[in-house]
């Protein structure tokens, strides 16, 4: 995968004194853009060595991983399968939609699963999920091999992904020129990474994952079960701790996971209209409010004044829908007007069809 680029940053609102750069990793592909292609590199890699010919994952109605595994296992000729969970309990398989990342998700024939339900809270209960469901295509099918993508892409194997990204930005000079790294904390799988890897090198880099929904506990928890199977220990030989590397930070879920409120919405349309960057409504644009938030009423919580944000993309999820309103509302991105009423009032001739 070639390397992202870093670049300074203007977003709104950053406190006099702070410098704040972003890596994109919003631009690790197309359709494949987004942290967990990162992830998936490794894992349908693995899936590869051992000779599946099916995938299975989960995530919401409007999750990127989801969407990311199709696009990817279609390139690689694999048969996608795709859980996708809601909460809302009376939706059928028909009130499935093609908008955002369903569109494509059905474009390169993703077989949809819809799973209702409001009882999945943890990873390993998500991922249980799936192991169930690859059991039953096994049964199915005994010919068919099939491989379980855990929910984010979090494993031993899809760390790798962002274990092998700071060596990238070792290589671009963040070692030297930063002082903090922020991220979105999902699953904290992609922030886990980020941290470890940062240990490990030695690093006195502070890594912040701003949670957009699970609590602080059990992203902790998540990272405290990278940090045991991949065996990371300190000098003394015990097993470092997530707290110890990864500041959480908390209160900017907003409504809940997969909601935006009014203002988060205009933030985000405010921040692309000065800085050519669309935020994700679910991830990123969540985090950057905290960040943002953090820097102005809790400056200490930083290492220094040099901060470099990772976007980790997920920007089909503003075509769902849930911002047309508001772009329509907002003075900056409503400029709609009619040409021919322009061209009138300069008194310029209209000929139609010219």
């Amino acid at each position: 995968m070639a390397p992202t680029p870093i670049h300074k940053w203007e977003l709104p609102g950053i406190p006099s004194g702070f410098d704040v750069h972003i890596k994109r990793d919003d631009m690790t592909g197309c359709y494949l853009s987004g942290n967990k292609s990162r992830k998936l590199e490794f894992l349908l890699a693995d899936a590869i060595q051992q000779d599946c010919d099916t995938v299975v994952t989960i995530g919401s109605l409007q999750s990127n991983h989801a969407r990311i595994t199709a696009m990817a296992a279609s390139q690689v000729g694999m048969k996608c399968h795709l859980i996708l969970v809601t909460k809302n309990t009376e939706m059928k398989p028909d009130d499935v939609g093609c908008e955002g990342n369903l569109l494509l998700d059905r474009l390169c024939g993703a077989h949809i699963a819809l799973f209702p339900t409001t009882s999945l809270v943890t990873n390993k209960q998500y991922n249980e999920a799936v192991d169930k469901y690859a059991a039953a295509l096994r049964c199915s099918n005994p010919q068919s091999k099939v491989y379980s993508v855990p929910v984010g892409g979090m494993s031993v194997v899809g760390e790798w992904g962002y274990i092998e990204a700071f060596r990238e930005m070792i290589e671009q000079g963040v070692l030297e020129n930063f002082d903090d790294i922020v991220l979105s904390a999902g699953t904290a799988g992609t922030c886990g990474a980020v941290a470890i890897a940062n240990y490990l090198t030695g690093s006195k880099l502070k890594v912040h994952g701003v949670t957009i929904g699970p609590k602080a506990e059990n992203l902790y928890q998540e990272v405290n079960d990278l940090l045991a199977e991949y065996g990371v220990h300190t000098p003394e030989g015990s097993l470092v701790k997530a707290s110890e590397i990864l500041d959480i930070i908390e209160g900017y879920i907003g409504k809940a996971y997969g909601c935006s409120t009014e203002a988060e919405l205009v933030q985000l349309i405010d921040i692309a209209v000065k800085t050519g960057v669309a935020l994700d409504p679910d991830f990123t644009a969540k985090s950057v409010r905290g960040l943002l938030s953090e820097l102005q009423c809790n400056p200490q919580r930083f290492a220094g004044k040099r901060i470099l944000f990772i976007n980790t993309g997920g920007t089909f999820t503003l075509f769902d829908g849930r911002i047309n309103s508001i772009l329509k509302a907002v003075p900056e991105s409503s400029n709609v007007c009619s040409y021919i009423k322009i061209v009138h009032e300069s008194g310029e001739a209209f000929v139609n069809g010219n």
